[in-house]
């Protein structure tokens, strides 16, 4: 039976990760599923909402591309967190790429311009861990804490969605009063990605990622490479080619 930590946990995961004490922390990371045969580019919007011990409230902002070809292969971003009433773009930090058939993980700091491989042992799961955890159908059953409803379905971006959301009651530890705690999922079986997800804990803010701006063609095959320029740590640059 999954516990609060293998249920929330894993949603906190990708949505929440640590708390964002700086309005220019880095955003969430975003889950992509390397599948073939589902080509798509689309940019993902997070808006945080993060509830200090004061009680004062900061509003964050951020937003993301994403992309899979059809061999599978991703290009995920992690942006920083802009204040809502910033009109910066915010500022890509890090770009990871993978590619299913060689198993081959990539990861791009834009800031030093380099970049890391590693050969996966085992592949990415194909489904979001929420859909994994949570949806009726799983690998496992809900927690007797935790109550689970069927949102139905609904077009999101001109994508069929199936909706799942999780309500948990706990209490705080510090005041002994109920917190309800929520995480909803939007899942799209056709892309086989989340196109909506939230998460709300009265006590920590709210987070939600929706992705918006689907295009269903094969992306550029330079999303899935690394930028010239960029070089290993330690390695040396290469040398400039004559003119």
């Amino acid at each position: 039976m999954p516990s609060r930590f293998s249920l929330t946990s894993v949603c906190c995961a990708f949505l929440l990760a640590v708390a964002i004490l700086s309005p220019r922390a880095s955003a969430q990371s975003f889950f992509m599923t390397p599948v073939p045969n589902a080509p798509f580019t689309a940019v993902v919007t997070t808006e945080r909402t993060i509830v200090h011990k004061d009680g004062s409230v900061t509003q964050l902002k951020s937003t993301r591309e994403v992309a899979r070809d059809t061999r599978g292969r991703i290009h995920n971003e992690l942006r920083a967190l802009v204040p809502v009433s910033s009109g910066d773009a915010p500022e890509l930090l890090n770009v990871h790429l993978y590619d299913p058939q060689t198993r081959i993980s990539t990861e791009i700091n834009v800031r030093t311009k380099t970049f890391w491989t590693r050969t996966m042992n085992h592949p990415p799961s194909t489904e979001p861990p929420s859909i994994r955890f949570a949806a009726p159908d799983g690998n496992a059953p809900p927690s007797e804490f935790t109550k689970q409803e069927d949102l139905g379905t609904r077009e999101i971006e001109g994508v069929q969605a199936r909706g799942m959301r999780q309500t948990q009651t706990v209490t705080d530890e510090n005041d002994g009063k109920e917190v309800v705690i929520t995480d909803e999922y939007w899942y799209s079986q056709d892309l086989r990605v989340n196109l909506m997800m939230k998460h709300s804990d009265p006590r920590h803010g709210t987070t939600t990622m929706t992705i918006a701006q689907v295009n269903r063609t094969e992306p550029d095959p330079a999303f899935f490479e690394v930028p010239e320029g960029y070089t290993r740590p330690g390695a040396l640059p290469e040398p400039e080619k004559a003119k």
